[in-house]
């Protein structure tokens, strides 16, 4: 261990040791006047199911490596990650042929953008475009199958192959991650968001600077989580909310399915809360939804402590963010027992929530730049050209998408 974790440790021990002996030496006595503060015959129990969590940090912190910020390289390996499968025989004709049903087809030919007549979801379309038509002078001709659905769209055990550009995905599949339409518009539309919750780059401003405005011994020393049952992931965090009020708060909100109190878990729905107010709190949740979820680059800057709800979701710099340096994760369906040990063990260690917090918030503030978006975007679409087979020729089904 680093001398700093070591003496956490060795304090912690020392005091639950302490409380052992003078539980022992009432025993010994007989004495009825020893209080239940001085009688903790847990003590052993609680150092030991800590000591597992100074072990993970300090691991993570042995094998943590910052990323190289400059040009987004930070993220440059999930580039090459997604581009592997397809570099052996490289992306014919025919492959985008085969996949074109499986998202929006786009081409870039002579510095000019055609789509499809029809998008599935048109504000997703947009915000998209808007980082292509940005960088479309530096880029060169090619064939684009980007999917605008939330779920992924080639799996890896069965269907059809083929490069198709999702936003999300799991180690399943063979999709192409690129940055979500949301960085620019089309993200989820709420009651606080009818239009969609609005371009990343006013957001991450905003929550900047309140991230930095906000003391953190202001903050309300409880867990708080507000969002729609899409999955049952989240159902342990709201029963144990239910039965702990004092330690978390945590609420289902109506989504479009919601029926009745049923889809809450038989309570009314609560109402929704902003991304500001979510910064009032020092211990955020974040699960998935459908697939990845767009709450999580901006909680981490609330400058709170995120605990991060399983890890097979991705988004393109999810990688960049390291378990136990920039959030606390927990495994997908942890029970109540399990969440309430792990929030019980950063609120007992306040220090070491508090650099995990800053961690978080100085990842995404450096890192997630609009520019970086753009860079990102830039460096993916070049290196997806070169492994083009074939020079692609104007669809003329297609219409060509000009700036607005």
């Amino acid at each position: 261990m680093t001398f700093r974790y070591a003496i956490y440790f060795l304090i912690h021990s020392c005091f639950l040791l302490l409380l052992g002996s003078a539980n022992d030496s009432c025993i010994k006595n007989e004495k009825n006047n020893c209080s239940e503060k001085t009688v903790n015959k847990y003590a052993k129990d609680v150092n030991m199911k800590f000591k597992k969590y100074y072990s993970l940090i300090e691991e993570a912190k042995e094998g943590y490596k910052p990323c190289n910020a400059t040009k987004c390289g930070c993220y440059t390996n999930v580039i090459k990650n997604d581009l592997t499968v397809f570099k052996k025989n490289g992306i014919s004709e025919r492959d985008i042929q085969n996949i074109q049903s499986k998202g929006t087809k786009y081409q870039i030919i002579d510095n000019k953008l055609f789509r499809e007549k029809n998008c599935m979801f048109p504000s997703r379309c947009s915000g998209i475009e808007h980082f292509l038509l940005e960088l479309i002078p530096t880029l060169p001709d090619m064939d684009l199958i980007i999917n605008t659905r939330d779920w992924p769209q080639v799996p890896k055990q069965y269907g059809v192959f083929g490069p198709v550009f999702s936003f999300s995905k799991t180690s399943d599949y063979h999709d192409i991650m690129y940055p979500a339409w949301a960085f620019w518009e089309g993200g989820p539309a709420i009651s606080l968001y009818p239009r969609g919750i609005g371009r990343w780059d006013s957001h991450r401003k905003m929550l900047g600077k309140l991230g930095n405005r906000t003391d953190w011994d202001d903050k309300v020393p409880k867990g708080f989580f507000r969002g729609s049952r899409t999955s049952s992931e989240r159902d342990s965090l709201v029963y144990l909310s239910r039965e702990k009020p004092d330690l978390v708060d945590a609420q289902y909100t109506k989504n479009q399915a919601w029926k009745s109190d049923a889809d809450t878990l038989h309570m009314p729905p609560a109402a929704e809360v902003s991304f500001e107010d979510h910064c009032k709190y020092k211990y955020l949740f974040n699960f998935r939804g459908v697939a990845a979820s767009f709450r999580l680059k901006h909680i981490l800057l609330c400058k709170s402590v995120v605990f991060h709800v399983g890890n097979e979701w991705q988004e393109f710099f999810y990688d960049s963010l390291k378990p136990w340096i920039h959030y606390v994760p927990i495994e997908t369906n942890a029970s109540k027992e399990k969440i309430k040990e792990i929030l019980e063990f950063i609120i007992e260690n306040n220090d070491i929530a508090k650099e995990i917090a800053e961690n978080g918030y100085n990842m995404i503030w450096d890192n997630l730049k609009l520019g970086d978006v753009s860079c990102y975007w830039r460096k993916l679409l070049r290196s997806y050209a070169k492994v083009l087979t074939y020079k692609p020729e104007l669809d003329k089904n297609l219409i060509e998408i000009k700036k607005r």
